[in-house]
């Protein structure tokens, strides 16, 4: 029993010292230009803030759904949520929130988050998942 728990926190650790390293790899090679379609949309800014904050502290619960976390992307447990308003969305995340579903803590255990990172995370998964 004591080795499992051993092994358990080992685990927990490198993946928590994981989240905080950059991505080292080579960026992906800009596809040509050759027939882009005359009405393409604009491209939308990435919010690299709000992605940032997912990847160190959202996605711990959010990439698995941990205690009824909906994951980015889909839409048919975000929708209701994104019907309720952006408001209503970053209070819930700042504040915490306990749900049908489940809960969520205060600015997703990290006290150390401002405001706007907050704001920025949740900004990210939603678009995702529009």
């Amino acid at each position: 029993m004591h080795k499992t728990t051993l092994l358990l926190a080992s685990l927990s650790l490198a993946l928590l010292a994981a989240c905080g390293q950059k991505d080292t790899s080579a960026p992906a090679a800009a596809p040509t230009p050759a027939a882009a379609p005359a009405a393409a949309p604009a491209p939308v800014a990435e919010n690299t803030e709000g992605k940032a904050v997912f990847g160190k502290t959202c996605s711990l619960c959010h990439a698995v759904g941990a205690a009824g976390a909906p994951k980015p992307g889909d839409k048919a447990d975000w929708g209701p949520r994104i019907a309720q308003g952006n408001d209503t969305l970053y209070k819930h995340a700042m504040e915490g929130f306990t749900g049908a579903k489940g809960s969520m803590p205060a600015r997703g255990g990290n006290a150390a988050l401002s405001d706007a990172e907050v704001k920025a995370a949740v900004d990210y998964m939603v678009s995702l998942s529009k």
